[in-house]
């Protein structure tokens, strides 16, 4: 193999041969790292894989619109995200999440009675650009024209309160789009066919879930979606399945085909795939699923190739018709740079010529062609207003920090800085935002400006996105772990230096580390909470996987080049930083490790490569660099597959920690991956069980996990994937690369897996020359976002925005 990374790999390739497969993990002499041992399948992998026989490997990868890709964790295995968004009964989080809605609330009213909001959304068009304006109205105190709002809507069962999807829907600044008000079904908290946040699922009465029951029953629908279904649509779920049967779509988990059954049954000869109410579900349906692979918004074109798959004869009505009846929001951006890293979809076709000119008049009432026979064409695109709300509100705030960061600047600040962070604190000193970049080494600058300021009176915190990232500041020699806070507690308000009157955080400097696992909701609700004159420094490392949740907020910000950015020069020491270094570069190249930090175990099919990983993390790599097999951690490229973490899982499960699965399939002392809600992975370990659900370890925090959510929402733990990894480093990592696991494979998620090991990597490795091929040739999918040009709208490019190499 070409480029390859190994130390002893002729000895391995010469120790792997025939030999009798003796079925048991922990019969066969474990390996030293870069040596093979005879092949052999663990008798828990091939259960679990005969249990998921059609579940994909891989992460990422190629798809279209609505097929159900993406995860929970970002980590392209469907069930996951759509099991976490199913919970029927408020958790321990998610009430830490209701307590942050209500915190947004206070803050958006604050913002609500200030003067002088940033223009934004003058580029809606049609229908939404005069609701828009009926907002405005409405909020400024003014009269609103009737006409504005258009005819009346259809008399339905009252709606559920407001904000449950999750955000507040009361307060927000004026600049921002708003949904139009169509007909709202009964107790739904969303565009029909959208699903809520999790966090934000009622307790629904039992009758209300008898009723949906009967409903389903119905409909030839399993009467165990009862409770997911009540919780999603409220109280009168019953009636609005009745009224519109397609309303199952919102439910995480069911499939178009599905929801078409289930309407045949109820509507019989009414039944069509022309249904307007069809129509609607689906056009929501497609972009959360957008929304799973990380984008805010897609091109109406690609919207509509989707729904001609799914058999919508006149895709063009039926787009229009979600506009109309507020499913979704319409946009059009007139700088073509604006949907930079966004065409067509990203990993979606284009659209066949003269259709962008077709949607200009089919998607956007009252918008006309583009002005002149050679203008060019102007992307339409459609995006739900949970995402259009977020995009609009983190530019705003982003563009209020910028312009009120120079009003108090820090020269004593500045003049003491250490060495390390003097090109940080002199780019902070005057201006409200500061992009970082560079590797894990690097993250001492940021955290040594933040120690800087704080020794001269100001307020500062420095923020991570996991326990994981706390620990590894603290053995790095950082500030202590009380100084350090997560981005979930610091919003949640269980860490960090509280609120003030106005519900703003207290602080003079926020430092957010691995700024690229931001989603474009949570950095909203982080800015939104800044007071004036605050600066944010986003740290991280542009060359990893982006956020799994929506978004790619840290790329976007660097591109649009409006705010000094600053370029570490500290790399990453050792071999495995050399080889991470030269992917980012485009190159897999061989690296000298004489401590055996990183090596090749090549494998000849999957279950070859199950038995190999788990001798690795039981055997080879604690013997040889004295680490707990706790302390390893397995990174694959799926969740699916014959290889996947659960077929890894099971093995290391056999291995490390036998028993019954007592609990829901788990015992005391698993390792887990618990995931609250969609793209947040908390790593955590079995303690109990009780009546009240599944007690977890996550960090040193007592978490109960409800019992109808231990199967959707959490995971084994001792192997992830690369989405759930990124922004977390172990001592040593082992990535399972079977054969099937190529056409998973980029630039992105190699550099980020190579990367989750800090004293040894171990590749067991069965790609042959797709892996050098991914590295060289395959760059990181694109996400259609609207925050870079929204940002450069409100931000004139400064003087500033060369590099700074620091």
């Amino acid at each position: 193999m070409e480029h390859a990374v190994s130390t002893d790999r002729e000895a391995a390739r010469e120790e792997t041969g025939p030999a009798a497969d003796t079925g048991r993990v922990a019969a066969d002499p474990a390996p030293e790292p870069g040596t093979a041992a005879a092949p052999g399948t663990a008798g828990a992998a091939a259960a679990a894989t005969s249990r998921a026989p059609s579940e994909a490997a891989p992460e990422e990868g190629p798809s279209e619109v609505g097929d159900g890709s993406g995860d929970a964790d970002g980590s392209g295995d469907t069930d996951s995200a759509e099991e976490a968004a199913s919970a029927g009964e408020l958790s321990e989080t998610e009430a830490e999440l209701a307590a942050q809605r209500a915190v947004r609330e206070r803050i958006e009213q604050r913002k609500a009675e200030k003067a002088g909001p940033i223009d934004a959304g003058g580029k809606l068009s049609g229908r939404a650009a005069d609701l828009l304006a009926a907002v405005r109205a409405v909020e400024s105190g003014e009269r609103v024209e009737p006409g504005l709002l258009g005819p009346p809507p259809a008399a339905r069962p009252p709606a559920a309160a407001p904000g449950g999807d999750g955000r507040p829907t009361e307060g927000r600044a004026p600049s921002r789009p708003q949904r139009p008000p169509g007909p709202a079904g009964p107790a739904a908290p969303t565009a029909p066919g959208v699903p809520p946040t999790p966090a934000a699922s009622p307790r629904v009465p039992p009758e209300a879930v008898a009723a949906v029951r009967e409903v389903l029953a119905r409909g030839g629908a399993p009467d165990a979606l009862a409770g997911r279904v009540a919780a999603v649509l409220g109280e009168r779920a019953a009636d609005a399945l009745r009224a519109d049967p397609w309303r199952l779509l919102a439910v995480a988990g069911v499939r178009p085909e599905q929801a078409d059954g289930f309407a045949r049954a109820l509507l019989g000869a009414e039944c069509g795939p022309g249904d307007a109410r069809r129509a609607v579900a689906l056009v929501g349906w497609l972009l959360e699923r957008a929304a799973l692979q990380g984008h805010t918004a897609l091109e109406a074109s690609a919207v509509r190739k989707a729904l001609a798959g799914h058999a919508v004869p006149d895709p063009d009505e039926a787009v229009r018709h979600a506009v109309a009846e507020g499913a979704v929001l319409v946009f059009r951006e007139g700088d073509e740079d604006g949907l930079e890293g966004g065409e067509e979809g990203g990993e979606f076709e284009e659209a066949p010529d003269g259709d962008a000119e077709s949607t200009s008049e089919t998607v956007a009432p009252g918008a006309g062609a583009a002005d002149g026979a050679g203008a060019p064409e102007v992307p339409v695109l459609l995006g739900l207003d949970r995402y259009a709300l977020a995009e609009e509100s983190l530019a705003d705030g982003l563009a209020r920090l910028v312009r009120t960061g120079s009003e108090a600047p820090w020269p004593e600040a500045v003049e003491a800085a250490p060495p390390v962070a003097a090109d940080l604190a002199r780019a902070a000193t005057g201006h409200g935002l500061v992009l970082h970049t560079g590797g894990e080494a690097a993250r001492a600058e940021p955290v040594a400006l933040a120690e800087s300021v704080r020794a001269h009176g100001l307020r500062a915190t420095v923020a991570v996105h996991s326990e994981n990232g706390r620990d590894r500041l603290r053995t790095a020699g950082g500030p202590e772990p009380a100084e350090v806070v997560t981005v979930a507690g610091l919003l949640a308000g269980a860490e960090g230096p509280g609120r003030d009157a106005d519900g703003m955080f207290a602080l003079d400097l926020l430092v957010v580390l691995d700024a690229p696992q931001l989603d474009v909701e949570t950095a909203a609700m982080l800015v939104e909470s800044l007071p004036d004159g605050a600066r944010l420094v986003l740290s991280g490392d542009p060359g990893v996987l982006w956020s799994a949740g929506a978004g790619r907020v840290f790329a976007d910000l660097l591109a649009a080049r409006v705010c000094p950015r600053v370029a570490s020069r500290t790399p990453d020491p050792g071999p495995i930083g050399e080889l991470v270094s030269g992917i980012g570069a485009g190159e897999l190249n061989e690296v000298a490790a004489p401590g055996k930090e990183v090596v090749i175990v090549p494998v000849r099919d999957a279950g070859e490569a199950v038995h190999r990983t788990v001798q690795l993390v039981a055997d080879s790599v604690p013997r040889a660099f004295g680490t707990e097999p706790a302390r390893t951690r397995v990174i694959a490229v799926g969740h699916g597959g014959s290889a996947g973490t659960r077929a890894l899982n099971a093995a290391l499960k056999e291995r490390l920690n036998p028993g019954p699965g007592r609990f829901g399939g788990f015992d005391p002392g698993d390792r887990v991956a618990y995931v609250p809600e969609p793209g947040r992975t908390l790593e955590g370990s079995v303690v109990s069980a009780d009546a009240e659900g599944l007690r977890l370890d996550c960090g040193g925090a007592a978490v109960v996990v409800p019992r109808d959510r231990v199967e959707s929402a959490v995971r084994h733990g001792w192997a992830l994937t690369a989405h759930q990894a990124a922004g977390m480093r172990w001592p040593a990592a082992v990535v399972v690369l079977p054969g099937d696991a190529a056409k998973g494979l980029s630039r992105p998620w190699v550099y980020t897996a190579f990367g989750r090991g800090e004293r040894h990597l171990s590749v067991v490795h069965g790609v042959d020359r797709a892996l050098p091929r991914a590295v060289a040739e395959i760059p990181a999918q694109e996400r259609t976002t609207r925050l870079l040009p929204l940002v450069r709208a409100l931000l004139a490019p400064p003087d500033h925005t060369a590099e700074r190499q620091g």
